[in-house]
């Protein structure tokens, strides 16, 4: 009887104990937080336009034709501009599945003539949702996606304008403000989709519970890292959050920004109507919603809310350790890389027209290949021109902009080498070359390497070259 009396007392004591942690870590965090003085110089703005389209505009994100039927969440293009009172930089996340490089090119002419923002301060990229429209993008298969229809053209035209009223929208509603750094890090929505399979093959997207499966074949980026902003009265007014991991989990016909309209929507639910949170997407292009280990479906509006739900979660989690950042110096470089073509030859080029000739009779790896081989010849020998853009804060935070969809070990090895204590690495961030793949998986097979229309080893090139500008602006902002 002693004894229980004993167990009931330790556990009380035990439990005051966490309390009074508890209590004292919160009472750090609000300490914490109002070390951080709003600067009368650093200032913040933020803002959001509809970028929703008409109904019956032909959706992206797959390699056949499908008409929008309605609007289940609408499509925003959310800025967020910086300012240390010497420089201004914006960043500009769409709900789209991505952002063709004219339209980032016009979008950039029209707020330089408005702001004092040249080209490199402004990072334009799509949070790579398939259920948004498909725009002209200078493919072979706008035919087939809709991407050439008049609808489609009609939207694109009016894009640049709508993202520069973003920024001009965000720039005038600039005012003081304090930033801070938060991460986080989540493994259970993320999967990478290739996998050793026990005949030897990598497989992509095998399915669920498929015994052939033996391991995926590399890893994931659990980094959860936000970007938060509250004004001088202590008001939430922005966040950027970034997290690698592919848009396609809603489906269907309907226009939807999938889980990051999901996150959105909740943090706006608990930090205000007007709080405006930017999605910028990490190097997802081996990486899924897909748990193969389990037989529950992953489709529909219901899986991207759940996904919003534990992301917006894992934020208001990190945001109980957010830390302060100095107001500056802002800092913003791009550099444009050329990035060599995938080979093909002229037995490759009669097949891909072949290939096409047949419609959607043709198996799905043969239309991806097929298309490849046309949009690379197109090009008559004339490289792609990647860009390369990377904007710091202070010497803790920097984003590096990378066009495409990037393997995420590349992402990882950005985020390794850099020298800044946090790295944001934004895909699809100032145009679309599409894939770009790390160098074994072109030996590797499958989708993603069949698709990329640069060669093997280019992935590695933007990499070297990202790293070499971070290091740049670091020693700048570092230097006496």
């Amino acid at each position: 009887m002693r004894r229980e009396k004993r167990t009931h007392l330790e556990s009380v004591r035990i439990a005051a104990k966490r309390l009074v942690v508890a209590m004292i870590a919160v009472l750090g965090l609000a300490c914490h937080a109002a070390n951080a003085e709003p600067s009368k110089t650093f200032q913040v703005g933020a803002a959001a336009v509809v970028i929703t389209p008409p109904n019956g505009i032909p959706m992206a994100g797959y390699y056949s034709p499908r008409g929008s039927e309605g609007v289940l969440d609408d499509l925003f293009a959310k800025a967020l501009v910086l300012d240390d009172g010497e420089k201004a930089v914006a960043f500009v996340a769409c709900d789209l599945i991505s952002i063709p490089q004219a339209i980032t090119d016009e979008a950039r002419r029209l707020i330089a003539a408005e702001l004092p923002m040249p080209p490199e301060a402004v990072l334009v990229s799509a949070t790579h949702t398939h259920t948004g429209p498909s725009l002209p993008r200078g493919s072979k298969r706008d035919a087939v996606d809709g991407g050439a229809s008049d609808i489609a053209a009609a939207y694109a035209a009016e894009l640049p304008g709508k993202i520069a009223q973003a920024v001009v929208a965000a720039y005038r509603g600039r005012t003081p403000s304090a930033v801070f750094a938060a991460r986080y890090e989540e493994y259970d929505v993320s999967f990478n989709r290739r996998f050793w399979m026990t005949d030897g093959t990598v497989g992509w997207n095998p399915g669920k519970l498929n015994p052939k499966i033996i391991r995926p074949v590399g890893p994931i980026d659990p980094e959860l890292l936000v970007l938060y902003v509250e004004t001088a009265d202590r008001r939430p007014l922005a966040a950027y959050v970034n997290f690698a991991l592919h848009a396609d989990t809603t489906g269907g016909t309907l226009i939807s920004a999938d889980y990051s309209g999901a996150l959105s929507g909740l943090l706006a639910e608990i930090k205000g109507a007007d709080f405006v949170t930017l999605f910028g997407n990490g190097a997802c292009g081996d990486i899924n919603h897909i748990d193969v280990r389990s037989p529950v479906a992953q489709k529909g509006p219901g899986e991207a809310r759940r996904i919003g739900t534990v992301l917006a979660g894992d934020v208001l989690k990190a945001l109980m350790r957010m830390r302060p950042i100095s107001g500056g110096p802002l800092q913003a470089a791009s550099r444009i890389v050329p990035l060599p073509l995938a080979p093909f030859s002229e037995d490759d080029l009669n097949r891909a027209r072949e290939i096409t000739a047949q419609g959607d009779k043709a198996a799905f790896l043969d239309k991806v290949f097929a298309y490849k081989v046309l949009d690379v010849a197109a090009r008559n020998g004339e490289p792609l021109a990647a860009e390369i853009q990377v904007i710091s804060l202070g010497d803790d935070l920097a984003w590096v902009a990378l066009p495409g969809e990037v393997f995420v070990t590349l992402g990882l090895n950005i985020k390794a080498a850099s020298p800044f204590r946090h790295t944001f690495v934004v895909e699809l961030a100032n145009g679309s070359l599409g894939y770009l793949p790390h160098r074994s998986a072109y030996a590797e097979g499958q989708y993603e390497a069949i698709s990329a229309r640069c060669a093997e080893g280019s992935g590695e090139l933007l990499t070297a070259q990202a790293v070499q500008m971070l290091k740049e602006l670091y020693g700048k902002a570092t230097a006496p």
